[in-house]
């Protein structure tokens, strides 16, 4: 069963995992088929009507054309939203959640270290966020024509997919690092949650707070702030999540290595 820590960690995932990546992938593609009914001109007429503020922090001024109203919706809240929270949930009983349960102790008596088990638990919740990815790029695809998303290449969507699994596999090093560090399911979830929160804040409404220097703290502004949906993957941007969560998780194996599992 141990043989290797990645594949049963798999395994104990494919019920929830699939139901993750479908309903993620459902949501990302009902909000992006409403497409054709928002980007009339009644629609602009009525958030010409919201605060300066408000269409700045939402990029509602963009909502006619198809990579606009994707970036303001569905790739700009829900997508997220849902990703993230698979990672900090992922994250959180990688290791919290299992030594609360007192699951770990168990596995660590068999020949496996702890370094072992923490990257092949990384590894699978790498996995699956990838594949939330993967499908939601694959849903993209069969509602492009008749959601009138065909102005966006497809390596945006692409690229945006991407950036999505990377923004989810951050938080969930993020969860991974504090149950490392504490081993208290809901402290690490409370506080993983609470960061993700001030992140998305962080660059949503930093320049109407007159704080824009936090964004480049975000990693929401890595996901989404070189607009991937236009431009195609922009490597420095997936380069810094790619690293922010190697330092996670590089911090998180030192922890968790000598920590005392007993108090």
């Amino acid at each position: 069963m141990l043989r290797s820590v990645f594949t049963k960690t798999l395994r104990d995932h494919r019920r929830t995992l699939p139901v993750w990546a479908v309903a993620t992938a459902a949501v990302a593609a009902m909000y992006a088929s409403f497409y054709p009914q928002v980007s009339g001109g009644a629609m602009r007429d009525m958030v010409a009507n919201f605060p300066q503020a408000l269409r700045d922090a939402f990029h509602l001024d963009d909502l006619s054309s198809a990579a606009g109203y994707l970036q303001s919706t569905t790739f700009g809240l829900l997508v997220p939203l849902l990703i993230v929270g698979y990672g900090i949930t992922t994250g959180t009983r990688a290791i919290a959640g299992d030594e609360e349960a007192g699951h770990l102790d168990v596995l660590l008596t068999h020949p496996v270290s702890r370094t072992r088990l923490l990257l092949h638990r990384f590894a699978a919740l790498a996995v699956g966020c990838a594949g939330i990815g993967a499908v939601v790029f694959l849903a993209m695809l069969v509602i492009r024509g008749s959601a009138q998303l065909d102005t966006i290449a497809i390596g945006g969507f692409a690229a945006q997919s991407v950036n999505a699994a990377l923004l989810g596999i951050v938080f969930g090093a993020l969860a991974m690092m504090l149950g490392a560090l504490t081993g208290r399911r809901g402290r690490v979830l409370g506080v993983s949650a609470a960061l993700a929160i001030l992140a998305y804040a962080a660059n949503t409404f930093a320049v109407q707070l007159g704080a824009d220097w936090t964004r480049a703290l975000s990693p929401f502004r890595y996901y989404i702030g070189g607009e991937p949906l236009k431009n195609g993957i922009q490597w420095a941007d997936a380069g810094v999540l790619a690293g922010a969560t190697g330092i996670l998780i590089a911090v998180a194996a030192a922890s968790f290595t000598r920590r005392d599992l007993t108090t």
